[in-house]
């Protein structure tokens, strides 16, 4: 069964629709992907390994007070993003797509 899969992915790998394909979800190369990928794969992450336990701390503090229903939304949305940490997948993932963008 595994040399089956194998063998199948060898088989849609070497294709030449599956390379047409790909190359056509490949983005131009322009600064604004560039900047997108920076600034909302990898800059949170990082930020997130930075200053995670400070937002969270932060964010957990302010929903205490958070009088209206927009504060609220606003601080549970920093601990959505926050509280775990970075994640290094993102951080891989990021630079992967850098990689793509520009070979």
């Amino acid at each position: 069964m595994h040399h089956k899969i194998k063998a199948k992915a060898k088989q849609i790998a070497k294709n030449p629709a599956t390379k047409k394909a790909l190359m056509s979800m490949k983005p131009a190369r322009t600064i604004w992907g560039f900047v997108g990928v920076i600034v909302f794969i990898i800059a949170p992450e990082i930020i997130a390994f930075i200053w995670g336990t400070e937002i969270t701390r932060y964010a957990q503090e302010g929903l205490l007070i958070a009088p209206s229903f927009m504060e609220r939304h606003y601080y549970n949305l920093l601990l959505m993003i926050f509280e775990d940490g970075g994640s290094w997948f993102n951080i891989i993932l990021g630079f992967v797509l850098l990689v793509w963008l520009f070979f």
